[in-house]
């Protein structure tokens, strides 16, 4: 029979002797990622590998250090890299509805955005100067009089060669007209014309009509030269105007003279400045016709003129590192904003905002992908940027909305960005087997482990990570002890004596919450009993359930016999995980066979309340009887196997070994020991294989009965391949240690059904037979009781009726 084992193959302690400081403030604050060797040359190959297609995808379980360690390597390599170029948007005079995107030297930006302001703040004021000095008002007033002058002698001369004939000209609603006179220059009437005889008449229609012609052609001559001096004008205001414009525009051009774009900008500049001379000028206010109908005066606007400063680099250090945690489409690819006047919604291109993706423009930006993928467009948009490498701000609601609105299509801006996910491996294998696309933009692959090996240099990282984490916290020191225990507890969360976890996380919150207790109790340093205390309180926080199963198994609601021997029943482990708390429950397996030849019946699978993995372990179940009793001449039998007291879904293959032990139990009518529990997986070969939890499995049955009572005949019955995962609790630990309690590893099937019956198994004779006085001879002869019988019943002579019956068939 397996012996139990000791109580220092039950938990792995960690010798504080293997320290060399006395308490955690003789340590240096360390910033190095533990554990994480694989994931750590994966991230620095994706970061210095420039191609579209290497961003990377860091995958692992939550607390495992993933942003942490990004942020670390992030800082150290953006450091060194050089600052990217300023952007920002400017009007465009050519197309208004796509602004013009222009990149500048880091910090020349925002000089650039000063020095258009400081221009069209001085052109404000030096336009109106000019057009109210002496020598633009006296070139003014000379082209006016000359124009007046030449207006007036064409229209004397014909006055007066007119009036010599008895004509005038007359100023009529319909314009200027030649009329006939009397002598003393007043003009004829209707009745006066009428009366005159008809040669006279036609002598001064005809004259008149020459006049008339002479008329026309003076007024044509004048409206030309009406339109002559308006260009006159008009080109003395440009020219006028531009001796201010241009000097001001010279000196910004040549400030930016290596940037082509923004020379060609500022020619359009000064271009529409001298077309809008109107809005520079000084506006006279008009008083309104009744004071209480004035309308508020449109002021002229000079937002074309501004620049939009998206991106200013001015005080970064490096490349920059974006992390943003609420990638929404707008967050990531900025937005055109809106102001409402009169009920209007409007906008323009100075009010273009930047997303993260502009600020990470030439440096690095890391998004969880969970939160990406929640955010309509974000996930689709993003592969767009990262493929095109361009970076577009739109409307992304424009293409549902049901009538179609005119807006902006700001020019879109280069990309250069290294894109780094962050998210669990299934999120990983959803995204790299179910998008294509995916996989050519996220070749990088950076996968983060939840355990390492657990070694004198893994031990003293991690009291280098306390000693960090209680610099960092304000916390107090813990000494060797206390780190020693801490050590301990990363073998536990690990489920591995030679293994530490690396989901720190975890470990950061027992450290606070030691240092909590530490200083509740008035110490200065932090021990292993603080650290002790601390998982304590923390199991209690979470352990309600656990402890209401417990109460309803010691009122007899539950039914777990810990006492006594039963045949065709055993006590069987699983683990209930809450997700805040996992705990060990025992669950009562039974079964009962009789005589047919329908072979293991699994009640769970035909109520529907079995999963896959648990039908595979029952069929393995079935197979093993059958090579194991029928090598020789078929067997027939009927067996149905349960959980009791089971409401939900039963999986996994843990219960296989307790599930053919009271198949077994019942075919030999010998009685299990119900005081040991079993947990533990099977294959077809009678090998037991190793599961999982089961430190809480252990624990779970010994808490129940250690509250029933403990004998010294209590134990449990593990896989022989789980010892080295056994990192049990004290008291379970001390309970072993006085013989209390006991553990039993097992490697097959029958060991197991040693330890649980006390009788010999039996090993199968060359003639199929097995040894009087064993199990198996029991069971085999069991079955061959079952086989004659059902033998025999076929053998009966059928009477009359049973023969009646199937002739009618």
């Amino acid at each position: 029979m397996p012996k139990s084992l000791d109580s220092e193959q039950l938990y792995k302690c960690c010798d504080p002797d293997l320290f060399q400081f006395e308490t955690t403030d003789e340590l240096s604050e360390s910033t190095e990622t533990i554990g994480q060797e694989r994931a750590l040359r994966a991230i620095d190959f994706g970061l210095d590998l420039d191609n579209k297609g290497f961003n990377i995808f860091m995958l692992g379980d939550n607390g495992t250090g993933k942003l942490t360690t990004i942020k670390l390597l992030l800082n150290r390599k953006a450091a060194d890299e050089p600052v990217p170029d300023d952007w920002c948007y400017v009007y465009n005079f050519k197309d208004p509805d796509i602004p013009l995107a222009i990149s500048l030297k880091p910090g020349s930006a925002s000089v650039f955005h000063k020095d258009m302001e400081e221009l069209i703040r001085i052109l404000k004021v030096e336009i109106p100067r000019i057009f109210e000095s002496k020598e633009y008002e006296k070139q003014k007033n000379k082209l006016v009089e000359e124009f007046q002058k030449s207006q007036k002698e064409m229209f004397f001369g014909l006055e007066e060669e007119a009036k010599s004939k008895g004509f005038s000209i007359r100023k009529t609603v319909s314009g200027l007209l030649i009329v006939p006179v009397k002598k003393n220059g007043e003009p004829l009437t209707e009745e006066e014309y009428s009366s005159l005889e008809d040669d006279l008449k036609s002598k001064i229609d005809a004259m008149g009509k020459a006049f008339q012609d002479r008329l026309n052609d003076v007024v044509r001559e004048v409206r030309e030269g009406e339109k002559s001096v308006k260009d006159k004008l008009l080109k003395l205001e440009r020219d006028a105007a531009l001796t201010a414009v241009g000097q001001y525009m010279e000196e910004i051009k040549n400030k930016y003279n290596d940037y082509k774009n923004i020379t060609a900008y500022l020619d359009d500049v000064t271009e529409d400045i001298l077309d809008h001379l109107e809005d520079f000028k000084v506006q006279d206010e008009q008083a309104a016709p009744m004071p209480f109908l004035k309308a508020p005066k449109a002021e002229p606007t000079f937002t074309r003129y501004a620049v939009n400063v998206l991106i200013n680099n001015k005080d970064t250090k490096g490349a920059p590192c974006v992390y943003e945690s609420n990638p929404t489409y707008f967050n990531l690819f900025g937005r055109l904003e809106h102001k409402f006047q009169y009920g209007v919604a409007t906008t323009d291109f100075s009010m273009i905002k930047a997303g993260s993706l502009h600020k990470a423009n030439g440096g690095y930006i890391v998004i969880n992908v969970l939160d990406l993928l929640r955010n309509l467009f974000s996930y689709d948009a993003l592969k767009r940027s990262i493929r095109n490498r361009e970076i577009k701000i739109e409307d992304i609601w424009e293409q549902y909305r049901l009538l179609s609105t005119t807006t902006l299509r700001p020019e879109a801006i280069p990309l250069n960005v290294k894109v780094i996910l962050m998210g669990n491996p299934h999120l990983y294998y959803l995204l790299y087997n179910m998008d294509e696309e995916y996989r050519e933009l996220f070749k990088v692959k950076a996968d983060f482990d939840s355990r390492m090996e657990k070694n004198d240099k893994t031990i003293q990282k991690y009291a280098d990570f306390v000693a960090s984490r209680c610099k960092q916290g304000n916390y107090l020191p813990f000494d060797r002890t206390g780190v020693a225990k801490i050590v301990e507890y990363g073998s536990r969360l690990a489920e591995h004596q030679g293994k530490l976890s690396s989901r720190f996380s975890d470990i950061s919150a027992v450290i606070m919450e030691a240092n909590y207790w530490a200083k509740k109790a008035g110490n200065t340093i932090v021990r292993d009993e603080h650290v002790d205390i601390a998982l304590e309180e923390k199991i209690y926080r979470a352990n309600k359930i656990e402890k209401l199963l417990q109460e309803l198994v010691i009122e007899g609601t539950l039914i777990i016999d810990v006492e006594g021997e039963k045949v065709g029943q055993i006590n069987g482990l699983a683990v209930l995980d809450m997700g805040d708390y996992r705990f060990g429950k025992p669950s009562r397996i039974t079964a009962r066979t009789y005589v047919g030849k329908s072979g293991v019946v699994n009640i769970e699978r035909e109520t529907k309340m079995s999963g896959r993995i648990h039908e595979k372990a029952i069929l393995i179940i079935t197979h093993y009887i059958g090579s194991t009793y029928a090598r020789k001449k078929p067997i027939s039998f009927s067996a149905s196997i349960t959980f009791e007291q089971l409401y939900d879904m039963v999986e996994g293959d843990s219960a296989s070994c307790a599930e053919l032990y009271v198949i077994l139990s019942s075919l030999a009518g010998v009685p299990l020991k119900q005081y040991i529990a079993i947990t533990g997986s099977m294959d077809q070969n009678g090998d037991v294989q190793p599961i999982g939890g089961v430190n809480e499995k252990i624990e779970g049955f010994f808490d129940l009965c250690k509250m029933i009572g403990l004998n010294g005949a209590h134990g449990v019955i593990i896989p022989g391949k789980n010892v080295h995962n056994l990192m049990i609790k004290k008291e379970v630990v001390d309970a072993v240690k006085e013989g209390k309690f006991n553990i039993y590893p097992i490697t097959r099937i029958e060991e197991g059904l040693e330890i649980l019956t006390g009788m010999s198994i039996g090993e199968i004779n060359e003639d199929g037979t097995y040894p009087e006085g064993t199990l198996n001879y029991l069971v085999a002869g069991r079955l061959q009781e079952i086989s004659e019988s059902l033998k025999a019943k076929k053998d009966e002579p059928m009477d009359k009726e049973e023969e009646n019956n199937k002739n009618d068939k």
